[in-house]
């Protein structure tokens, strides 16, 4: 997860380190590598398709099984909407992947967006699907990329650091009678958040060990005193916090190594406004004072509209591009943003002043720029640990290729991509609930254990096969990635703590759900490139990463977001009940 703060000793010890092995700082920039040695990330990291083994299990058909498939056609991302925000595992994290994800459905989506925000968008899908589908990209990077050992050589010298979601800047309006109580209880949580990171500040390299004890013990009691919060906000009259639930994950992050090449990464790019820019606005809840009990309704209103104005304004960047001149976005999105923003500030500001003190200066938050945040603002999701010393912030993506540092070369442009819901091969399946978050895969398997890591990789007329490695296709055929989202639920829960308890994987010799959860469209994506085998047989084609990854090919993963509309997810479910193929 990002922030706008680094730690000075974390980006000294990798500015150090970085000198020390002065070729990775060359190789991290596309076409940087010089002289003649081997440009593949890693050959070892690659197979001929072939030699990977059947693998594949495909559990046997039940007299109750739901047999059919809804197959959804969003495009293959046509429109360009790429970003480094993880909107399931890391929400209110600007920036947070440090590598960039191909977008397709919902075109308002950011890490910020609330479901009501998701539900006003458009979409990319034929058939009005909302929902948002995205998966890192895959690279053809013909330069000398860094080797495994240098990648580990550097992060021996670098410490990780924790970072959290904001959650100051994703309330809702807190009565005055709770203030005082609200206020408290998240400083409980800056010193929670402040102690896990000393813990894992103290060491460098990755300890796999300490980093899954730190996080489940923070994830714990970052959980209570949500609960504390949101209870304390009810029983003085405001409106329960919607989505706390996604908060209370935290993440430990290894960037001192993308500091540390910041300033060379930009220099070489041409681009000085981020190519996949997103509206940039100063948080207004947090600068809020208590507020009347007879002003919450309508400043939660108001607080909502913003949210929309803001999202709106990220879809029109989206479906825009490369209309007007060089003012366009100034003069027809962030001129009537600024506007409207002002309307609905002095809103507040008059609905709180009628029972209470009328808050000052509310209008000083109404501009909003592009890229960077504006005045500590919206979508920082800086951790409460942040100390007093900063360095600078990790670039957007930039340049013709929307590079970031260590992911590097042209983007490799989806052949087709497959959307399918599936069935259960023993018993039927519910519909989804409208706002379900699922994640297959993990970005993370060498700083968080392979634990939840899937292998994805495949070719065309091989998918009985899946490879934790890239794969090397025969002539003609397409190289793959099969993501298959867990099929069962737990019934109640939209999103949980770890973003992966509500739900869970059928089992992979019978097909049945685990006690306590039922079947659901099980949705699978297979995403088909086009990669020339001369890159293939030379290792050049990578995954976008986190940097302690290095383009590991186990590091796969996909997310999503349900916004079908009820209706829709009852056709879908009655379909594969049916045992149907349908559109």
């Amino acid at each position: 997860m990002r922030t706008q703060y680094r730690r000075p000793v974390r980006l000294a010890l990798a500015v150090a380190v970085l000198a020390a092995t002065g070729a990775l700082t060359a190789t991290f920039v596309s076409s940087g590598g010089k002289g003649t040695a081997d440009a593949a990330t890693s050959l070892a990291q690659f197979v001929p398709i072939q030699q990977v083994k059947p693998n594949v299990v495909r559990p046997r058909t039940g007299p109750d099984a739901s047999t059919g498939r809804f197959t959804v056609d969003c495009g293959t991302n046509g429109n360009g909407k790429f970003s480094p925000d993880n909107p399931v595992a890391q929400p209110g994290i600007k920036n947070g992947a440090e590598h960039l994800h191909d977008f397709v459905g919902n075109l308002a989506i950011t890490a910020n967006s609330s479901d009501a925000d998701l539900d006003a968008s458009g979409t990319t899908c034929r058939n009005g699907d909302k929902s948002s589908y995205f998966w890192p990209v895959v690279r053809i990077d013909r330069s000398v990329r860094p080797s495994g050992a240098q990648v580990q050589q550097a992060l021996a010298g670098t410490s990780g650091t924790v970072a959290c979601p904001s959650v100051r800047t994703r309330l809702p309006a807190v009565p005055v009678g709770a203030k005082a109580a609200v206020d408290r209880q998240l400083g409980d949580l800056d010193r929670l958040d402040r102690s896990a990171d000393r813990r894992i500040l103290a060491t460098r390299g990755i300890d796999t060990r300490l980093n899954n004890e730190v996080l489940q013990s923070l994830r714990t009691r970052r959980a209570a005193i949500l609960a504390q919060i949101s209870d304390t906000i009810r029983a003085a009259g405001g409106k329960r916090p919607a989505g706390l639930v996604s908060l209370t994950e935290c993440d430990i992050s290894y960037d001192g190594i993308h500091a540390g090449l910041h300033s060379e990464h930009s220099a070489s790019t041409t681009s000085t406004r981020s190519a996949t820019a997103q509206v940039r606005c100063p948080s207004v809840r947090d600068k809020l004072p208590g507020v009347p009990r007879t002003a919450l309704a309508e400043v939660d209103r108001s607080l909502a509209e913003l949210d929309r104005q803001i999202s709106e304004a990220n879809q029109r960047l989206v479906t825009s591009r490369g209309q007007g001149g060089a003012n366009f976005i100034d003069n027809a999105i962030l001129g009537p943003l600024k506007a409207k923003r002002t309307a609905v500030l002095d809103r507040i500001a008059i609905a709180i002043g009628r029972n209470g003190t009328r808050p000052q200066g509310l209008d000083s938050l109404a501009g909003c720029t592009l890229g960077q945040d504006a005045g500590g603002g919206q979508a920082t999701g800086q951790p409460s640990a942040a100390p007093s010393g900063t360095a600078a912030p990790l670039p957007e993506p930039q340049g013709r290729n929307l590079e970031l540092p260590n992911n590097t070369g042209g983007i490799v442009r989806p052949q087709s991509v497959l959307i399918e819901y599936r069935g259960n091969p023993v018993s039927k399946v519910v519909p989804m609930p409208k706002f379900l978050r699922e994640l297959t895969g993990d970005a993370k398997p060498t700083s968080r254990g392979p634990a939840n890591a899937r292998a994805t990789w495949t070719c065309a007329g091989f998918t009985d096969r899946l490879s934790d490695r890239y794969p090397i296709c025969p002539a003609g055929r397409s190289v793959q990635r099969v993501q298959d989202f867990p099929g069962c639920w737990d019934g109640k829960n939209i999103d949980s703590a770890n973003h992966r308890g509500h739900v869970a994987f059928a089992d992979k010799t019978t097909g049945a759900c685990p006690a306590g959860f039922v079947a659901i469209p099980q949705l699978r994506i297979t995403i088909s490139y086009q990669i020339p085998r001369d890159v293939q047989l030379n290792g050049q084609y990578a995954l976008d990463s986190f940097p302690e990854e290095n383009h590991n090919p186990f590091s796969d993963h996909n997310d999503f977001i349900n916004v079908n509309s009820a209706q829709t997810m009852n056709r879908i479910a009655t379909c594969i009940n049916r045992a149907k193929n349908c559109r």
